[in-house]
């Protein structure tokens, strides 16, 4: 699924010399154990391809998840109500510095666009909720976990700089529930794998028989108030991916189909 936030009144438009705006810089947040290399063929596609200024992903390495332990010695990991600073605080720094580089590109008085993966989504919104978010035009979110199994908002009465918000969600190929298609039949047989995939979805929405990516369940993707798009086959993360038979959000045939909402 990719949420994406953006303001109509910063929507690109013809100005006073009849120019159409340049598209937005945008900053690759990963997801949960990728790394900064992970989304380089992402990069290399909104740059070369489609003519965004520039694509920068927050600095991240696989080993920094390992950080993340800290949280195990809080009392409210256990209970359930640890917030995500200041375990995370090193996400959101690498955030801010890539945020920071990108504004350097933008003209006077640009903007920037947010892309989140995964969990790099909803980190997304607690950096437009505790950091300078004005020159934040858009977020997009690909396959991210936005509700608890409560469905509560992760970010509790959070208030972004922008006034819409478009989600797109993607479900698994193969052995993994469908979404999006007029033809949701559940296989004769459940397998091994469709098992695993269920069980991954129930710790995040509570239910195995739900519609996903492989990891995230669409219903936990989807974002109130947002514009929700899902796609068929699509797989969640650029790790393991394959452009032609699984391709993830960031694959060339996916990307022509959410990219315009960068451009524009």
């Amino acid at each position: 699924m990719l949420p994406l936030i953006s303001p109509p009144r910063l929507r690109a438009a013809a100005n006073a010399g009849g120019t159409a705006t340049p598209p937005r810089p945008a900053v690759i947040l990963p997801g949960l154990g990728n790394n900064t290399g992970d989304y380089a063929r992402l990069v290399a596609a909104l740059r070369d391809d489609f003519g965004l200024p520039a694509a920068v992903v927050a600095r991240v390495t696989r080993p920094d998840w390992l950080r993340n332990a800290a949280g195990l010695l809080d009392a409210n990991y256990w209970r359930g109500t640890l917030r995500p600073r200041p375990v995370l605080d090193w996400y959101l720094k690498r955030v801010d510095e890539a945020v920071s580089e990108a504004r350097e590109l933008c003209a006077s008085g640009g903007k920037v666009s947010l892309i989140g993966h995964s969990a790099g989504g909803w980190l997304a919104r607690v950096y437009m909720e505790e950091f300078d978010a004005s020159d934040i035009s858009l977020l997009l979110t690909l396959g991210t976990p936005h509700l608890y199994i409560q469905g509560a908002p992760l970010l509790g009465n959070s208030a972004v700089a922008s006034d819409e918000v478009l989600a797109v969600d993607s479900p698994e190929g193969g052995e993994a529930v469908i979404i999006s298609t007029n033809d949701k039949s559940t296989p004769s047989s459940v397998t091994w794998r469709a098992r695993f995939v269920g069980q991954g979805y129930k710790q995040v929405c509570g239910r195995a028989d739900v519609w996903g990516d492989g990891v995230v369940p669409e219903m936990a993707a989807h974002l109130e108030g947002a514009l929700n798009i899902s796609f068929d086959g699509v797989y969640h993360s650029p790790v393991g991916a394959d452009d032609e038979q699984r391709p993830w959000y960031g694959s060339p045939a996916i990307l022509k189909q959410w990219v315009h909402h960068l451009l524009s």
